[in-house]
């Protein structure tokens, strides 16, 4: 499997290997990127048909919602059946497996995402989500979480409702909307200190499909090289940032499963 990676990468493979199974508390951040390898689109991907003449400031903001509700929320329910029918890919099976190994072992393995599709979910992972679940709505008035919940199982897609319609709060009246941070409103408290005490306390941290250049979640990164630990980027595009320590400049599904093989067997 390895010699499928060039020497240097394959170096560095095994660099990565050996760092890991020696510390005993990782924190690992996955962005878009590894969503993008089960064929969900990033945000940062052009909108198509219907909504390509619409911008973020017209379907991911508070403001947004309050101006036309039912246009955003139509937008949502487009998504979601965009990405219902999508599963996890080799890098969310590799992630989920050294959680489950690490169970075993010494090794603490806090997973943070900034995707809120379910797919380390569905893979087995146990992971925070920063900026929200796709698959969760709430009231976009008095916050209650809402009991019109989109899917409440992987194997319920055959029975989804993808409704435009728009839906109210029994305690409020008000609009409900998904349970997602939009641009502009705060991250959650509890996910935030989860990942803040996670990054700051990990020995290493290990950035996956992200640029690590948005923040509050860029600055998770940061905050670990300054509390002594070891920065891993794994990116095809890796970015330009001088606090990574080792760069896997790969797909997560190509790198993941051949890291986690080479932990493992060390």
């Amino acid at each position: 499997m390895l010699a499928e990676l060039s020497p240097a990468l394959i170096a560095e493979v095994k660099l990565a290997a050996k760092l890991l199974a020696a510390k005993q508390h990782i924190c690992i951040l996955t962005g878009a990127g590894i969503s993008a390898e089960s064929g969900i689109p990033t945000f940062r991907d052009k909108q198509t048909g219907l909504w390509e003449n619409y911008g973020v400031e017209d379907l991911a903001t508070p403001e947004a919602f309050t101006r036309d509700p039912k246009l955003v929320w139509s937008w949502y329910q487009w998504r979601r059946q965009l990405v219902a029918d999508k599963a996890p890919n080799p890098a969310h099976h590799a992630l989920a497996q050294w959680q489950y190994h690490a169970q075993t072992s010494d090794q603490q393995v806090t997973l943070i995402t900034q995707n809120v599709d379910d797919l380390h979910e569905q893979a087995g992972s146990s992971v925070t989500h920063l900026h929200g679940h796709l698959w969760r709505n709430r009231c976009g008035q008095c916050q209650t979480p809402s009991q019109d919940q989109p899917r409440t199982s992987y194997d319920n897609r055959n029975t989804m409702s993808f409704d435009e319609a728009l839906l109210t709060c029994p305690h409020c009246g008000g609009y409900i909307r998904p349970d997602i941070v939009w641009f502009g409103e705060a991250l959650p408290i509890q996910a935030w200190q989860i990942a803040e005490e996670a990054a700051a306390n990990c020995e290493v941290f290990i950035s996956i499909g992200t640029s690590s250049l948005v923040y509050p979640a860029a600055g998770l990164a940061q905050l670990a090289k300054q509390n002594g630990a070891k920065i891993i980027e794994i990116n095809p595009d890796p970015t330009p940032n001088t606090i990574v320590d080792i760069t896997l400049a790969e797909k997560a599904g190509v790198i993941l499963p051949l890291l986690i093989e080479e932990i493992t067997a060390l």
